[in-house]
């Protein structure tokens, strides 16, 4: 099969392996086409009846003027799913065809198993880079872009060791419609996933590239974030992880799409009336069944408090005496020092003799003295 007709427009499709197999959708990258997916085919196809097409706006796709925008290209993926007859299938998408994948994953999950979300991201960032490749593609400049996406999709090391596998992809990027990848372009830089994806309740795992300039491991991280229950792997790759790193990708992509898959809850928008019910009537039984545990731990941590309060004032309680007590002794010391200095001066004072009065001259003396002076006189 190759140019399928889905509605009035003609895209490029291929299916193979096992018509009993569980289905498994491929969707490229931007500046690609199905073929990326080569190196992973020997094993998917031996397991899945794998669907792999070329997006809007590359390969042998149609390839109108656009704009384009992430829901039209995700409703291609539907289209061709109708066009087979699939109701429902797995699927993998790398960069674009992640971001496809994303909206599928939260508008139409009902068609989707488990995922595989491969360096992409929920929001591109600033618009002025994809408006630079806009101009350059619509400007007969495609060429021009190649040499510096190449860059960005390999690591130097890969390019050096790899020449061959760098140059198949290279072609394919040369071989892109400038139209197609102009619309497409613009697509990825009017895109914002970041709230949308938080809905998603299918199995999923995301892909990340250790070297990735174009969707660096943080982009991926948030998309392992927001969506509950996903994986997220780093591979040692840059953008294109599954041709620089092709065993160990295909490893952890067989490994996942293969496990026993864990039923999803539904959405709480999507659950019958009957669940709605049920689960209202848990919330309010868990309510009230909450009430006597809150209370029970308000009461250990009332005791707990209680006691570290206790220990605290304990604590608190032998320093201040102790410090009281230090005060009153110092003051009792001092008074009883003072007191028995005093006694101990007045004891000293007693025991001195006191100092000699001048002896009276014997009156003898004094008489003689005075009869002396009574002769100068009358001399």
């Amino acid at each position: 099969m190759a140019g399928m007709k889905v509605g009035e427009e003609v895209f490029n499709v291929e299916v193979e392996g096992p018509e009993n197999a569980p289905c498994l959708m491929l969707s490229n990258s931007l500046g690609t086409t199905m073929h990326m997916w080569d190196a992973q085919m020997p094993a998917l196809t031996q397991r899945f009846r794998v669907i792999r097409y070329d997006a809007r706006g590359h390969g042998k796709s149609v390839a109108e003027d656009g704009p384009y925008s992430i829901e039209q290209l995700a409703r291609d993926a539907l289209n061709i799913l109708d066009a087979l007859g699939v109701e429902k299938t797995h699927f993998m998408g790398l960069s674009m065809g992640g971001m496809v994948g994303m909206w599928l994953l939260t508008h139409a999950r009902e068609r989707i198993g488990k995922a595989v979300l491969c360096n992409t991201g929920a929001f591109m960032g600033a618009p002025d880079l994809w408006n630079t490749r806009i101009r350059a593609a619509r400007n007969g400049q495609m060429e021009s872009l190649v040499p510096q996406t190449i860059d960005r999709w390999f690591t130097k090391e890969f390019q050096e060791k790899s020449p061959d596998a760098v140059k198949r992809v290279a072609a394919m990027m040369r071989s892109t419609p400038p139209l197609g990848y102009a619309s497409c372009c613009a697509a990825i830089r009017d895109m914002d996933q970041r709230e949308a994806i938080r809905s998603i309740s299918n199995p999923v795992l995301v892909i990340v590239g250790q070297h990735d300039p174009a969707t660096p491991p943080s982009m991926g991280g948030l998309i392992a974030h927001s969506i509950k229950g996903a994986r997220l792997i780093d591979l040692d790759a840059a953008h294109i992880s599954n041709v620089e790193a092709e065993a160990a990708f295909t490893r952890a992509v067989v490994t996942f799409l293969t496990a026993p898959e864990r039923a999803a809850a539904p959405p709480a928008e999507e659950k019958p009336a009957a669940a709605k019910r049920a689960g209202k009537k848990s919330a309010a039984k868990n309510q009230a069944a909450g009430k006597a545990p809150a209370k029970k731990a308000g009461k250990k941590a009332a005791k707990k408090a209680a006691r570290k309060a206790a220990k605290k004032a304990v604590k608190k309680a032998p320093r201040k005496a102790a410090k009281k007590a230090g005060k009153a002794v110092a003051r009792k010391a001092g008074k009883k020092a003072a007191k028995k200095s005093a006694k101990n001066t007045a004891k000293k004072a007693a025991k001195k003799p006191a100092k000699k009065a001048p002896a009276k001259k014997p009156a003898k003396k004094a008489r003689k003295s005075a009869k002396k002076s009574g002769k100068k006189a009358k001399r």
